[in-house]
């Protein structure tokens, strides 16, 4: 533990409004319509798709999986939640719309006044943030839980990239750390196509957290300093296709979680593998995809390891279809649980109980 985590500690948790008790009619799926960025059109010019995450909650609801009574409404991270990481440094240089603009990676934003940028632009990424931290509670409530959105793990506590501007992955494993009994060991399974070089550079030196990365190799961040922080390293090669992909995804997974029991799994289930993807450069197939969340899940499942997932990168307008084939999938397979927990019996008893109840622009990408 370092001298920052340990101060925190003897200072005690800060109040939060993003761990409460959710009804047991919720499902432990995350969202709000908030997630979704739209600015006068200037979010089409990055080729993130930053309406996907309302299309996912749309096709789940088409399939009557889902409605917006039994999901859990997303609060957005406040600057207290976000200090739990990030330095006061760092958050006020996002009060810069250039700053904003260069993590985005769309220039026009550095023309808005920061305020119009604060509200279009990075409170839809903070209630993302918010998700993840709330999903992270539920996972270890419910045994598994979706963050619809969130997976930004291009952004550490000081500095942001790739689309990503707050580090939600490591704020919520710093959450469960401080705040819910027997959490002592978490492991990040990041499967999107690039390198999660922010949560890496964050969990560098602490052993509590095991890093498996799975990713292209000649894209971005290829961020050397950041891989000294992985304790199981898959790099691929351009066009990798299913029958390899999964073949290493299920051995390596097995073998992260044979190699060291976490407490919790928080999966970065990136679709920006599919093939196609314009920043990827992996040649996946949507059924590869499904198959690929299926593994994941199953092996958390079968070990009776909480598990939850956010994601991350996606550059194509199907991906969100595809996410929702995904989620599903899991559901038909018997891997989470499509009804409301007071219907389920006893399967939804609580695993872990709180503490306290642009021409010419080269885009990178989450």
């Amino acid at each position: 533990m370092s001298e920052k985590e340990d101060e925190k500690g003897k200072r005690g948790a800060h109040h939060t409004e993003l761990y409460f008790e959710v009804p047991p009619t919720c499902l432990p799926i995350v969202y709000s319509p908030e997630y979704n960025i739209t600015f006068m059109g200037l979010e089409k010019l990055h080729p993130f798709d930053a309406g996907k995450w309302g299309k996912v909650i749309h096709f789940l609801k088409e399939e009557q999986f889902i409605s917006d009574d039994n999901i859990v409404q997303a609060r957005e991270a406040t600057e207290e939640d976000l200090l739990v990481v990030h330095t006061r440094r760092y958050l006020s240089k996002l009060k810069w719309s250039l700053v904003v603009a260069t993590i985005t990676e769309i220039p026009p934003v550095l023309f808005l006044p920061n305020f119009l940028v604060q509200r279009k632009v990075l409170r839809p990424l903070r209630t993302q943030t918010g998700g993840t931290i709330m999903a992270g509670k539920l996972a270890m409530d419910r045994g598994w839980a979706i963050n619809v959105g969130g997976g930004f793990h291009h952004c550490s506590s000081d500095k942001g990239g790739g689309f990503c501007a707050y580090a939600d992955i490591t704020l919520a494993i710093k959450f469960l750390f401080e705040r819910v009994e027997g959490v002592c060991r978490a492991t990040i399974i990041d499967l999107d196509a690039h390198q999660g070089n922010g949560h890496e550079r964050d969990f560098l030196d602490d052993r509590r957290v095991y890093i498996m990365d799975v990713y292209n190799r000649y894209i971005y961040p290829g961020d050397g300093y950041a891989k000294r922080a992985i304790k199981r390293k898959v790099e691929l090669d351009w066009g990798t296709e299913d029958m390899e992909y999964l073949q290493k995804v299920e051995l390596h997974v097995e073998g992260a979680l044979n190699e060291v029991r976490p407490d919790i799994i928080i999966y970065n289930a990136g679709t920006d593998i599919l093939d196609g993807d314009p920043l990827g450069g992996l040649a996946i197939s949507p059924q590869g995809i499904v198959k690929r969340d299926e593994i994941v899940f199953r092996a958390a499942r079968r070990r009776s390891i909480p598990i939850l997932m956010v994601t991350s990168g996606g550059y194509q307008k199907k991906t969100a279809r595809i996410i929702a084939d995904s989620i599903l999938n899991l559901n038909r397979e018997g891997l989470i649980e499509g009804v409301a927990a007071e219907e389920a019996g006893p399967s939804f008893m609580p695993l872990m109980m709180s503490k306290s109840l642009s021409s010419g622009a080269t885009f990178n990408a989450i």
